[in-house]
């Protein structure tokens, strides 16, 4: 049973119309517990609302649809399908959006055509997977699968703004994020489409390909402290300048991350200060984030950019505070639900490609509750978390179908 033609073109409408809610009217910025988070949340409830879902939200800012199974079906668990809603600053279009409106889709089609399946179908936008606003990712999913640390809930955004603050004013509660948790037992697998964010697939010249595997990942949250002063009267031999120091720090990351296939470091973000033109920076924060497929290659470099930070530190008389703000395990997809979605390509009649994933994804928190599985669909030269991020609209309902085949494959 495909994806219905009607579903299938409300995917692009509704990723444009999503598009529209953002924090800047400049470029695409949607971050958790926001005033466009909770319109994004509003807005897609209504659409599942629509496709006959019964809608519920948590306490971190999930929003889930469910489409009940058949009525004498015996099947207790149910097929979750979803990605996130929120996204980078200055963000493509169709990173997360793609995934859950796909899923929107494939539900939406069985509600058209007045079909249920054995198993129930859920959809969950999920609140925050990039981690922009917190320096934290997978919250939404983390709390699903009973896994949210929450010391994230006291760590303040860029304007002093809690994260359990940030919550209340959403309209949920901190304080509730157990109940967020999702008892294994009612799930059957969780099923995740997202755009490549890669160029395997335009190269293999296929629209959809089958995630093998997903990279883990640490962030870091670095603060050097030395001492800020004048620019013209300190001499060079006894200043403690913190982002001379961070520049030593940065080369660190890059040379140790750059030498190994499938090792990556990334700083993306610095604030160094107080910021003037002629004071010697006295404070300075940075993030690091290092992925790798092997984990065990991962926390080994870790430790040695860690230690290799400090001694530089420690010979400017700079002093240095190391945060873990993120850590996630590499996740091997689960091999049936991957065979299911190397069926529903072949029935498809594209060339099969299978591939690891470099980025993180929801998928990975899910998987300590649920057998995983994920699609990627082809994008534009690879590139993502840029606004010149492109699907075209033949690739996306080729992703909604393969998404489609797959969720009754599992049925069979």
């Amino acid at each position: 049973m495909p994806v219905t033609p009607a579903a299938a073109k409300r995917i692009m409408d509704r990723i444009d119309e999503l598009a529209k809610i953002s924090e800047s009217p400049d470029c695409l910025t949607r971050r958790v517990a926001t005033r466009e988070h909770r319109m994004a949340n509003d807005l897609v409830a209504s659409w599942m609302k629509d496709a006959g879902m019964q809608v519920r939200e948590d306490a971190i800012g999930n929003v889930v649809g469910r489409y009940a199974a058949a009525e004498r079906s015996t099947k207790t668990s149910s097929i979750m399908l979803g990605s996130h809603l929120d996204t980078v600053i200055n963000a493509g279009r169709y990173d997360g959006m793609l995934g859950v409106l796909s899923a929107l889709a494939c539900v939406e089609s069985l509600h058209e055509q007045n079909m249920r399946l054995p198993y129930a179908v859920e959809v969950v936008g999920f609140a925050d997977e990039e981690g922009v606003r917190y320096q934290s990712t997978y919250l939404g999913s983390r709390a699903m699968a009973g896994r949210f640390n929450k010391l994230v809930l006291s760590r303040e955004d860029e304007q002093g703004i809690t994260l359990t603050d940030a919550l209340t004013q959403f309209g949920t509660s901190a304080d509730e994020i157990d109940s967020a948790a999702v008892n294994p037992d009612d799930l059957h697998a969780y099923l995740e489409l997202h755009i490549e964010q890669g160029p395997v697939l335009e190269n293999g010249n296929t629209p959809v390909g089958v995630v093998s595997s997903i990279s883990g990942a640490t962030r870091l949250m670095i603060n050097l402290t030395g001492y800020a002063g004048h620019a013209g009267t300190v001499p060079m031999n006894l200043r403690r300048d913190a982002l001379a120091a961070a520049a030593q720090c940065i080369s660190i990351v890059e040379r140790n991350c750059s030498t190994e296939a499938g090792l990556v470091g990334t700083v993306g973000r610095i604030n160094a200060k107080p910021g003037a033109g002629n004071v010697i920076p006295g404070d300075v924060q940075f993030s690091i984030d290092i992925r790798a497929a092997s984990d065990s290659l991962r926390v080994e470099r870790v430790n040695t950019i860690v230690e290799e930070m400090s001694s530089v530190c420690a010979s400017r008389n700079i002093e240095i505070d190391i945060e873990n703000v993120h850590e996630a395990a590499s996740v091997n997809c689960d091999a049936l639900i991957v065979k299911h979605m190397q069926s529903a390509v072949a029935s498809m009649n594209y060339d099969l490609i299978t591939l690891p994933s470099g980025a993180g994804h929801d998928a990975a928190a899910m998987a300590d509750i649920a057998p995983v599985g994920m699609l990627f669909v082809r994008c534009r030269e690879g590139i993502s978390h840029h606004p010149d991020e492109s699907v075209t609209e033949d690739d996306a309902i080729s992703g909604a179908q393969v998404l489609m085949q797959t969720v009754l494959n599992l049925c069979d």
